[in-house]
């Protein structure tokens, strides 16, 4: 049906009509047209866009593997693992959660696997190497992307 809109407007043109008002039917311009059969596709594939991943504004901190931030165990996380770059910790996204903070890291991605202490309902932790770093990163309020 597209097509024939489109052909019919080109001829519109070409037939001097002015204006696609007056041009309302193939027909009205060549008269065969009409008696044309066209097969229409009734289903036709679309191309699959991404999703856009949903947004949360948290607060962002920093912290590293040294008793006073952690536990008894500083370079093992809550899931379980070594800690290592681009591990985070959060308590309102189950573990194995990837997110990116775009306004502070572009597209990195960030995995939870690591918690906070309880209080800290809407704040991602982010680990770092050595104190001085989690100290000089200090405190972002921002939105985060979370991937799946």
């Amino acid at each position: 049906m597209q097509k024939i809109v489109f052909i019919a407007f080109g001829f519109a043109v070409l037939a001097g009509f002015s204006s696609l008002e007056r041009v309302t039917r193939a027909d009205e311009i060549f008269p065969t047209v009409a008696s044309l059969e066209f097969t229409v596709l009734r289903s036709i594939p679309q191309a699959r866009l991404p999703k856009k991943a949903p947004t949360v504004t948290v607060t962002v901190t920093a912290y590293s593997s040294t008793p006073e931030e952690t536990d008894d165990t500083p370079f093992i996380t809550a899931a379980n693992t070594h800690v290592r770059d681009g591990i985070i910790a959060a308590n309102f996204l189950p573990f194995g959660t990837k997110v990116k903070i775009p306004s502070l890291f572009g597209d990195k991605v960030f995995v939870v696997e690591d918690r906070m202490h309880p209080k800290k309902k809407n704040f991602i932790d982010i680990w770092m190497p050595s104190k001085y770093e989690a100290i000089q990163f200090g405190k972002h309020r921002t939105e985060i992307a979370v991937l799946n």
